[in-house]
């Protein structure tokens, strides 16, 4: 059964620039500290602008598929079957549709649709330790004890004008906290975490449903008392700051908005489409629930599997006990190819930016403990949609998977060719608070030219 999901319950788009974004969480209460918060405007960039956008085609959004931990290349988008057992480890590899390349067993749904992903299996870093490494994977700069870089969720959300409700940069079901996300950049751009367990079935996301003895209309009265209060304090300021409080607005807004918080009612999915996506593990949920956001005009959702640092027993990432259907490996599987099957079937795929990585790859010699560990100096990133020229291989790793052998790619390379993809010039600018100019992306990072469509 395929579900209509070009379908979905709509809503009514309220504008907003992105200088009248807002810290999202805690909205819930309303409470006079959080809406006294004056969060300050938001940093314009210096290269681009709309209508720059809009003129060329690019990718409207993109859903970041991460694998907290560092997931294993051998194990997932680079196997070595023809490698000595202590490399290639204790899986099988599995054909697809592109002749010459091949995934892990588990893979076999993504298999199948091959030509829709293109994998890049040359990403290298020096960087093996997992805060490090995120950093450098999630924002294309290395980190830097003078200044935290922010992610590209939340450079997306400072640069993307969005006419929805809902914030332009949510983790889900949370962001990784090897990160703070926002870098430089006001909280209002960190992302959003919707907390909870997709999976469960009383599924909800904090924070936007009335606190216990509030309703709308005590919220109306509650606002107007903080407009009379915020107009009292500025009366006579210079600064001519505007009476109604495009933080305290937005806020307002999500809450009393059936429709914003009807996009993260994973209950209006029919039975048969969320066990397409797989249920038990988390990832396949939190994939459903991306499409379904992206759908309503969210320009970067994030969705975090845990659980990829596989130190002991690689085995289990594809069985925990006889007959799992819901290890990390068959959950992937099923979840990546539901999201980029409805993608495509809603016509959406091509607007839409697939990034699947973690912050590194894995040893390549199994070790003492059955698994494998850090290893940044080779490792693979798969993508889809969003423009990318699906059906191939980019880059390959050496015949043990412990080096590139050609076309290395680094992060900034990467960053530099995702924000392309997304419509943003990687030379752009943002600006620190105290004025300094930084690129969007690090200078010197190449566009990987062949993954362009």
């Amino acid at each position: 059964m395929r579900h209509s999901c070009n379908k979905f319950l709509g809503h009514t788009p309220v504008a907003f620039s992105r200088r009248d974004a807002l810290r999202w969480g805690g909205i819930s209460t309303l409470g006079m500290s959080a809406l006294s918060v004056g969060l300050g405007p938001l940093l314009s960039p210096q290269s681009v602008r709309a209508d720059d956008l809009t003129r060329k085609t690019f990718a409207k959004s993109c859903i970041l598929i991460w694998l907290d931990g560092g997931p294993s290349h051998l194990e997932t988008f680079d196997p070595k079957p023809d490698a000595p057992v202590e490399v290639r480890g204790p899986m099988g590899s599995i054909a697809t549709t592109i002749p010459g390349i091949r995934l892990n067993e588990c893979f076999q749904q993504c298999s199948q649709m091959m030509d829709k992903l293109a994998v890049i299996r040359s990403m290298t870093s020096p960087l093996g330790e997992h805060n490090f490494g995120t950093h450098y994977l999630m924002t294309g700069y290395k980190p830097s004890p003078a200044l935290e870089y922010p992610t590209y969720g939340a450079t997306l959300a400072q640069l993307r004008d969005t006419a929805t409700v809902l914030p332009p940069n949510i983790a889900v079901p949370q962001a990784t906290k090897n990160v703070r996300g926002n870098g430089f950049l006001s909280a209002a751009t960190a992302p959003f975490s919707v907390g909870g367990n997709p999976d469960a079935a009383d599924f909800t996301v904090r924070d936007l449903e009335y606190y216990p003895g509030l309703d709308l209309q005590r919220l109306d009265r509650r606002r107007e008392m903080v407009n009379a209060l915020d107009t009292f304090s500025h009366n006579g300021d210079a600064t001519q700051r505007p009476v109604s409080d495009p933080n305290l607005q937005r806020a307002y807004d999500l809450i009393a908005s059936a429709s914003a918080k009807a996009a993260f009612k994973l209950s209006e999915e029919p039975d048969a489409v969320r066990h397409r996506y797989g249920r038990g593990n988390g990832i396949g949920q939190s994939c459903l629930l991306a499409r379904r956001l992206v759908q309503r005009g969210v320009p970067f959702v994030t969705v975090n599997s845990t659980g990829w640092d596989s130190h002991q027993n690689i085995l289990t990432l594809k069985e925990r006990y006889p007959k799992d259907r819901n290890a990390h490996l068959p959950s992937l599987d099923r979840a990546l190819s539901a999201l980029v099957t409805d993608l495509d079937d809603c016509g959406m795929l091509d607007e839409t930016l697939v990034v699947v990585m973690g912050e590194f790859g894995r040893t390549p010699k199994i070790n003492s403990a059955g698994g494998r560990d850090h290893w940044p100096s080779v490792f693979s990133v798969a993508l889809a949609g969003g423009g990318i020229q699906g059906g191939q291989m980019i880059g390959t790793s050496d015949s043990m998977g412990e080096y590139p052998k050609d076309d290395p790619i680094t992060p900034a390379d990467l960053s530099a060719t995702l924000f392309t993809l997304l419509g943003v010039d990687p030379a752009s600018e943002l600006r620190t608070s105290d004025g300094r100019p930084v690129r969007v992306s690090p200078d010197g990072g190449q566009v990987i030219s062949k993954l362009m469509a």
